[in-house]
């Protein structure tokens, strides 16, 4: 963790840097300013590492507003770029697990008073997350003609995530003197049951490593004099990547189901062989990311495809006379009628 604060800082010292020499740069440029809007698509990973698992996934899409300043010399094609905005995100994406995951409670005893293992098998889980997200992002670039790229942060903080797990289920005994034994319903042996779980539960505030790389679409005017007429509407689209450097999940210590504290059966309930099935109805599971083992560090990814409009606001007119305080009626005449004069 002390790193890990350690490389924040360092990346928040770069970025005020970059700014300042960013702003330095444009007190002797034309300067431009926009606002407008943005959508997006993309496919959406969690990244777990040390882990079973590969990575997630899903999809996600956002909307946002957004200032950007645009400085250069005037009329060339080239502009330097900063963009201040404000977003929201939302997403889900979803772990599989095809292998088989089992689960004990030892040293039971059954109806006959027999010593065994009830074993909880799991297989074929999916554990789907869905998340919606703020994030305001920073971003720095270039514009070339057609051509622009901006990488910079956003910072991402999640105010919803939910887990839907679901998985097939099979219970049975494993006998100390005996052996297996499976498919009896009268001891709550029970072959591929349905289970499934849903959990609210959350992610950590994220900051983001962020690159946008496309074009501006439509008719666009470079290399041109002040005369020509311009659009002050400007489209584009772009691929884009947001990749998480910080943990976004709390490391759980909890087992994959939510076990009874012990093998649980009424024999004396009547028609116990088909009313009892304390074992495995609702039976709960805990959402993969909390449970132990799972990963020591999950981060986030997110790429796609971003639409973006920009309109330019307005910006003073070319001035005829430049001169402050200018007045004709203030000019004065000195002189002879021969050698006019006129001061102000």
């Amino acid at each position: 963790m002390k790193n890990t604060n350690i490389s924040v800082k360092k990346l928040q010292s770069y970025g005020f840097l970059l700014l300042a020499i960013l702003l330095c740069g444009t007190a002797h440029a034309k300067v431009n300013h926009y606002v407008g809007g943005y959508a997006q698509i993309g496919e959406w990973s969690l990244l777990p590492s040390k882990s079973d698992y590969a990575g997630s996934v899903g999809a996600a899409g956002g909307v946002g507003f957004l200032y950007e300043l645009q400085a250069g010399k005037k009329y060339r094609p080239t502009r330097f770029l900063m963009d201040l905005g404000v977003g929201a995100a939302g997403g889900m994406t979803a772990y599989m697990q095809s292998s088989s995951k089992v689960e004990k409670l030892e040293n039971q005893h059954d109806l006959m008073n027999q010593l065994f293992d009830y074993v909880y098998d799991i297989r074929d889980r999916k554990d789907k997350y869905t998340n919606i997200a703020v994030n305001v992002p920073i971003m720095f670039g270039i514009q070339y003609k057609r051509f622009y790229a901006l990488a910079g942060m956003k910072v991402y903080a999640n105010i919803y995530t939910k887990s839907h797990s679901n998985a097939n289920l099979t219970t049975y005994g494993d006998y100390v003197e005996f052996g297996e034994f499976r498919n009896m319903p009268e001891y709550q042996f029970f072959e591929d049951e349905k289970v499934s779980t849903a959990t609210k539960t959350s992610f950590n505030l994220d900051l983001d490593l962020s690159v946008e790389i496309g074009g501006r679409l439509g008719n666009v005017l470079y290399d041109v004099g002040y005369d020509v007429p311009k659009s002050r509407i400007e489209y584009r689209l772009a691929a884009f990547m947001d990749y998480g450097l910080l943990d976004i999940h709390s490391k759980g210590t909890k087992s994959a189901l939510k076990l009874p504290e012990s093998y649980d059966i009424n024999p004396e309930s009547k028609n116990y062989i088909y009313r009892t099935r304390t074992m495995v109805d609702n039976l709960e599971m805990n959402d993969i990311m909390s449970t132990n083992g799972f990963a020591s560090v999950v981060k986030n990814l997110v790429v796609g495809i971003k639409f973006t409009i920009l309109f330019q606001l307005p910006e003073p007119g070319q001035c005829v006379i430049c001169r402050d305080n200018y007045r004709s009626s203030v000019r004065t005449y000195t002189g002879s009628r021969r050698g006019m004069k006129y001061e102000e």
